[in-house]
């Protein structure tokens, strides 16, 4: 409906807020709906332990379109910020879990992150470093665990947290794994922005998971010039990298989910890298760029 600037501007505007409240009313009515499909999508899956119901591919491929078909005057921060709230709380309805933060570099960035992708529901609880979340996750039924990485330190340098190998306590069967990693929907200034490894126990469905990076924790007797280069002709990189005087080099890599470990530790062991342990830790879905 148009309305003319030369109608009655009282008329106007209580039609316009008519409208609004009708538009309010029917967004209600379909988040109560979509709460009763939870409900008998519950039913039919039969979920009855916490965690059952992450599907980070889903979540990534709901996020893309959130992303592709926004437009208007509504900021996307505000538009994703509702969709993540939504997807979470009813991810929690399914299956109660709560998000471990590490916060040994600050409490607020986390928090931020915490509550714009999994809202107030959600209950939070800080951790003083990485190791803690992921002893928090693995002891729990299913709760996600969240902590910060920066894969460049200022002289441009890989490096972990503190100089902290976090990711050796997602190696092995059954440990915490990546499962995702945030912000998804990438853009300056994010309200969110702080780059985060989302963790939790080993999915009920593998199929569930996004497999467009995998993560993979490496042990090597060196870590030569040579490795730098026979990783980037495979198009990985080195998310972490930690090493003490006399030990060996221990490293996160991530590359496209194509490659795999075989042919990434082929590719190291003619570098000279001599590697002692290859083992995946995750993965995670692309990031969508605006």
């Amino acid at each position: 409906m148009r309305f003319s600037s030369k109608a009655n501007p009282g008329e106007d505007l209580a039609a316009l807020r008519a409208e609004i409240d009708r538009i309010d009313a029917e967004m209600h009515a379909l988040l109560i709906q979509r709460g009763t499909i939870i409900d008998r999508l519950i039913a039919v899956k039969g979920t009855t332990a916490s965690g059952s119901a992450f599907r980070p591919g889903r979540e990534a491929s709901m996020m893309r379109r959130v992303a592709e078909r926004h437009r208007g005057l509504l900021p996307l921060d505000t538009v994703e910020g509702i969709w993540r709230v939504i997807i979470a709380t009813f991810t929690y309805v399914q299956a109660p879990f709560s998000v471990h933060a590490d916060v040994s570099a600050g409490d607020p960035a986390m928090r931020d992150s915490a509550r714009f992708h999994f809202g107030f529901t959600v209950p939070y609880r800080p951790h003083p470093t990485c190791a803690a979340v992921i002893e928090a996750v693995a002891a729990s039924r299913g709760d996600l665990g969240i902590f910060r990485f920066e894969s460049r330190a200022p002289n441009g340098a890989a490096h972990p947290p503190k100089g902290e190998a976090w990711w050796e306590g997602l190696i092995g069967d059954g440990r915490p794994k990546v499962i995702a990693r945030l912000p998804f929907i990438e853009r300056p200034a994010h309200p969110a922005g702080t780059p985060v490894f989302v963790v939790a126990k080993p999915l009920d469905d593998p199929s569930a998971a996004q497999r467009d990076w995998v993560l993979y924790a490496v042990r090597a007797a060196s870590w030569p010039e040579e490795a730098n280069r026979a990783l980037h002709d495979l198009y990985g990189e080195v998310v972490g990298r930690a090493k003490a005087r006399g030990e060996t080099e221990r490293l996160l890599l991530a590359l496209p989910g194509g490659v795999g470990a075989r042919p990434l530790r082929e590719a190291l062991d003619r570098a000279g890298a001599g590697v002692t342990l290859l083992d995946e830790t995750g993965s995670h879905a692309a990031r969508f760029r605006v």
